[in-house]
């Protein structure tokens, strides 16, 4: 079988976008997309997002989202950000759509070379991130070999743990990363962001991701850092995140506002991937 592609980027996160809205196939197994995430054998990619026709008439499209070790998972932000790239041109009398997604659906406005999409709101229970703790807090302890690490938990419909440090260049990301995203407290993994905020509207930030390692950007990343500093009231409303790959703007509300994440994506090339 062999299906088109577009091979995009979100602030540097690697995303391959599938439109499957004709055909309506379905995905291809694990094991194959661990394969086409790496050269030579695929287009490599962070993140691999499967678009199919919409379940709910209001929505555009639906789309799931896959990992590089070939994971499905809830939520991308940059990867949403790119496949409502590629639906804009089908919508020219409106810059304001609706996608339906595996962690709900996700409000898109189109803004001239950027794109905004509302990430929904943050979850702070445990239960619902999931996280182990015997309650609710701002901060946590974790253990990890031996050493305390103070950390926040959220999930912006993937589970987050965010850690803030002095100097992001220096964090060490390669060590805790991998070590946290397989923590007991964290049932179903976690995305590890570590965060160095420079004032109240700007911070740095580098993410672990789940089932990926380092990525040069991570959207739900950036959204859970910025509310996360908010949270601990560290930060203000709109934030400008600089990242690896380059910078995205959260901004929220609080309460039960949703978050906005806006960014841009950008067609690198196209191709056809051999299932």
């Amino acid at each position: 079988m062999q299906v088109a592609y577009f091979k995009m980027q979100g602030a540097g996160n690697k995303i391959v976008v599938v439109d499957q809205r004709k055909e309506n196939f379905l995905p291809p197994d694990s094991a194959r997309l661990r394969a086409l995430a790496r050269e030579p054998d695929g287009p490599d990619f962070d993140q691999l997002m499967w678009v199919s026709r919409p379940q709910d008439s209001a929505h555009a499209a639906s789309y799931r989202v896959f990992n590089a070790d070939g994971s499905e998972v809830e939520q991308c932000g940059n990867g949403v950000r790119c496949v409502a790239r590629i639906l804009a041109p089908e919508m020219p009398h409106t810059d304001t759509f609706t996608l339906g997604s595996p962690a709900g659906p996700v409000s898109v406005r189109i803004e001239a070379d950027l794109v905004a999409v509302s990430m929904g709101r943050p979850e702070f229970e445990p239960d619902q991130i999931p996280f182990l703790a015997e309650q609710s807090a701002t901060h946590y302890a974790l253990e990890v070999d031996d050493e305390v690490f103070d950390i926040q938990a959220v999930s912006m419909g993937n589970p987050h743990c965010v850690l803030q440090v002095a100097s992001v260049e220096t964090a060490p990301v390669q060590r805790l990363g991998p070590q946290i995203e397989h923590h007991q407290r964290f049932p179903e993994k976690a995305n590890v962001g570590f965060m160095t905020i420079r004032d109240r509207q700007n911070i740095q930030l580098r993410v672990h991701e789940r089932g990926v390692g380092e990525t040069l950007a991570c959207g739900t990343g950036a959204c859970a850092a910025v509310v996360c500093g908010q949270r601990a009231g560290k930060l203000d409303e709109r934030v400008t995140v600089d990242l690896p790959g380059g910078q995205l703007v959260v901004s929220w509300a609080a309460g039960t506002e949703p978050v906005w994440l806006t960014g841009n994506a950008e067609l690198i090339s196209e191709g056809i991937l051999h299932l």
